[in-house]
């Protein structure tokens, strides 16, 4: 078994168990994550007031540290209630230490001032916390505390995102929960942004999902930053770590609306339940390219009927057409990268009378226009591309469309495309293409088919035979391979194998 990631959660104790230290340990168990804490404060509070908060001594803090740092350094430290000046001082410096020897580290901050019952947590001013937010990775506000730190009144999250962005802080998430009911423009909907910056560019995502209300909340926004954490710590990008943390978050309020119908008008704790798994749960990605697309009718369908995709071979010259065409393929995807103009024009009209040759599905990787042009039967199109594509163009044009998918988030963006197949990748490491912290592995591919619609799923990045027969029993509809055929001693035999654990369903 693997060891599992550590987390440490620094932030106060809830006696009533609902929010605080107790939503974090809570929480990183469910989610498969190790859980060290460090108590900032001892609260007094149920689930109608607070009655006191009673900090710990920097002194008993910095202990904790001492002994935990060379036997359970943190992957990713979440951050929650801050008690006052003096602990911000300390953490400041802590933090700052720590990342030296952990140059890894990230630092997610829950910005806590209130209590959900009313009452101040900490005494802390805005002003306080400029020198800790340089060392904040991800901070998770909601609309009150974004506007508290940014002193706007603003309800913008536009806005709100970009001020505290400015405060030095890598990635702004501000949470839904509050953000519609206090509008009034749709109380509803829940919607979360996320500010996220890729080498100082700027990236927004926005999660939208139906409002669940329930009394069961108690801890719930403890509770997201710890889910977001946890999946950071599991090597997940921001953009999949926070779709995974509002599914959590959903799931655990449908699971409180449970609760309450057993004891109703109750003020109860936020339920943390497990992995999220369920298609029901997940949030809807936003996107000005689901917006634009969103009256596209879907692509035409691979007409499989009772068969499946199988073997996918991804081959880059018409030497390698004709020589995986004749073995009784179902699909087959050229990948021109080093070829332009006229020749890269005959090579496309080549590869088509091929493919009608053998009646074989030809997908014709990026260049869309030249497949449009020569009537190909399909064009495949990286996420990174799809800004730029015509895909009202390609759908009118008739050809079928497959789409690049790297985790959860642009699996859920892509499906809203209709697209004819999605491909969902790396499974593992490729010589192919760098695909740094973009690695799928098997288990998350196994999550991400829960949230496949009727849309043919094929799983691609670094399958090889000795990974092949794992893969398939995922459920995929197929798999594409490069290097495993175009490497291997024995083309042919090499397409035999893959064949052979590819039955048709």
């Amino acid at each position: 078994m693997s060891k599992k990631p550590i987390i440490w959660t620094i932030s106060g104790s809830d006696c009533s168990g609902g929010a605080g230290i107790a939503a974090d340990i809570k929480t990183g168990h469910a989610l498969g994550v190790e859980v060290c804490h460090l108590i900032t404060a001892n609260t007094v509070q149920n689930a109608e007031q607070l009655l006191s908060v009673n900090p710990t001594e920097i002194n008993i803090l910095q202990q904790q540290v001492n002994i935990l740092i060379d036997d359970k350094p943190p992957s990713v430290i979440k951050i929650g209630l801050i008690a006052n000046s003096a602990q911000v001082k300390w953490l400041t410096t802590t933090l700052a230490l720590i990342k030296t020897k952990v140059p890894t580290l990230q630092v997610v901050f829950d910005p806590v001032g209130q209590a959900t019952v009313g009452g101040a947590l900490s005494t802390l001013q805005r002003e306080d916390l400029t020198d800790l937010l340089m060392l904040v990775d991800v901070i998770t506000p909601n609309i009150n505390e974004a506007q508290q730190l940014t002193n706007q009144t603003s309800f913008t999250p536009d806005i709100l995102t970009k001020k505290i962005a400015e405060l030095g802080v890598n990635s702004v998430i501000i949470k839904g929960g509050h953000t519609e009911s206090l509008t009034g423009i749709n109380p509803e909907i829940s919607r979360d942004y996320c500010l996220h910056h890729i080498e100082e560019v700027p990236i927004r995502y926005q999660l939208t999902s139906a409002k669940i209300n329930t009394h069961y909340s108690h801890g719930g926004g403890c509770s997201f930053a710890s889910a977001l954490a946890a999946f950071l710590a599991q090597g997940y990008l921001l953009r999949d770590a926070f779709t995974l943390t509002k599914a959590f978050i959903n799931q655990g309020f449908a699971q409180s609306v449970i609760n309450e119908i057993n004891k109703p008008n109750y003020y109860g704790a936020f339920e943390q339940t497990h992995w999220p798994d369920n298609a029901i749960n997940f949030p809807t990605v936003t996107s000005d390219l689901a917006q634009v697309h969103q009256a596209l009718p879907a692509f035409l369908s691979l007409k499989l009927q009772e068969k499946n995709l199988g073997l996918y071979p991804v081959v880059n010259s018409i030497y390698w057409l004709k020589r995986l065409l004749p073995l009784g393929l179902e699909i087959i995807q050229l990948r021109l990268k080093d070829k332009t103009g006229q020749e890269l024009e005959q090579i496309i009209i080549e590869a088509l009378a091929l493919s009608k040759q053998y009646k074989t599905r030809l997908f014709i990787n990026d260049y869309w226009q030249l497949a449009i042009k020569h009537g190909a039967y399909g064009v495949h199109i990286g996420q990174e591309d799809l800004q730029n594509a015509d895909l009202k163009a390609i759908q009118k044009a008739g050809l079928r469309l497959g789409i690049s998918t790297h985790g959860c988030y642009e699996f859920l963006l892509a499906q809203q495309l209709k697209p004819s197949y999605l491909a969902i990748g790396a499974i593992f490491s490729t010589k192919t293409k760098n695909m740094t912290g973009q690695i799928q592995g098997v288990e998350n591919l196994k999550y991400i088919l829960q949230l496949a619609t009727n849309i043919p799923v094929v799983a691609i990045g670094g399958i090889n035979h000795q990974h092949a027969e794992q893969v398939w029993q995922t459920g995929v509809g197929g798999i594409a391979v490069v290097t495993a055929i175009t490497e291997s001693e024995n083309a042919e035999i090499a397409v035999k194998q893959f064949q052979h654990f590819m039955p048709f369903r």
